[in-house]
């Protein structure tokens, strides 16, 4: 997949978040994932619009 910018505030791409996601299962809560994609990458911390965008990121991510 091509990489690109998903949380412009603060510039996380696509790419940050699968990083952000390596040590993370198919098994886990989607949103205390999130909690914790946030705390490494500082996603959706700004003005929010990202929020909905990158939960759909990290569970198609994790869904394979």
């Amino acid at each position: 997949m091509e990489n690109y910018i998903v949380c412009n505030c603060k510039q996380v791409s696509y790419t940050d978040i699968e990083r952000a996601l390596v040590n993370h299962n198919k098994m886990e809560d989607v949103l205390e994932v999130f909690k914790d994609v946030q705390q490494i990458t500082h996603c959706s911390t700004g003005c929010g619009g990202c929020h909905d965008k990158v939960l759909d990121i990290i569970s198609s991510i994790m869904m394979g």
